[in-house]
């Protein structure tokens, strides 16, 4: 959804849409986000429906939107709007840290889950990672996502996903582990002593290899297998 720039100039600041049913909640981002330079944030909505229709109207490069809201709730309206050909970047904010969410915000295509008590700093960083194309999840949530597939071990969903590793080579191998735990390409390069275009050539091998669209469903396939509990002991 990027637009075209005349060489030498500024890039245009990153487009925000803020979707809270608590016009505090959404009052509070606003404040918190447009303190960046780089973000502005071009709309607001209350519930899933307005998010989907707002979508449409201010082409945002992220969306910021609430678990839980009344009539159209957050994760309905992100299958919604990341099914969409050209979505935007979507992040899943939520003061409930439970498994059940996590799995199915990343399912609904979910560039990211954050808790809403995230520091502000933290907050603006998120999602520049987000609009930069990776996936941001809390440690927290990544601990407990990691938690709930360790304890899935037998399931079917398990064994499907050792077999898509099968394709893989030992060092794409070694990626996804990275990639499932979250970490950039610049601290996948800094873990496995490779450059930053080597690390993006490994995740681009790994979404044609593994049939994802982006790297959050990577991520899931690693946690699926089990590939972090066996790397990490």
């Amino acid at each position: 959804m990027s637009e075209t720039s005349t060489p030498g100039a500024p890039a245009r600041p990153t487009r925000l849409l803020l979707v809270d049913d608590d016009a505090l909640v959404r009052a509070g981002l606003r404040m918190i986000l447009s303190s960046a330079e780089d973000m502005e944030v071009v709309g607001e909505a209350s519930n899933g429906s307005e998010a989907v229709e707002a979508v449409a109207a201010h082409r945002p490069d992220v969306v910021l939107m609430d678990v839980r809201m009344p009539g159209v709730d957050g994760l309905t309206a992100a299958g919604q709007i990341t099914g969409r050909p050209g979505a935007p970047a979507v992040v899943m904010l939520t003061t409930f840290d439970l498994d059940e969410y996590v799995f199915q915000a990343l399912q609904a295509g979910a560039m990211g889950f954050l808790l809403k008590d995230t520091p502000p700093r933290e907050l603006v960083a998120a999602v520049r990672v987000v609009a930069a194309g990776e996936a941001m999840l809390s440690p927290t949530v990544t601990r407990r996502l990691v938690g709930h597939f360790a304890a899935d071990a037998v399931s079917p969903r398990r064994h499907r996903a050792q077999e898509r590793l099968r394709s893989l080579t030992e060092r794409e191998t070694e990626v996804l582990a990275a990639v499932g735990r979250g970490l950039s390409n610049a601290d996948i390069g800094r873990e496995l002593y490779m450059s930053e275009a080597t690390v993006k050539t490994h995740v681009s091998r790994l979404l044609t290899k593994l049939g994802a669209t982006n790297r959050v469903q990577v991520a899931i396939v690693a946690h699926e297998a089990g590939l972090l509990t066996d790397t990490q002991g």
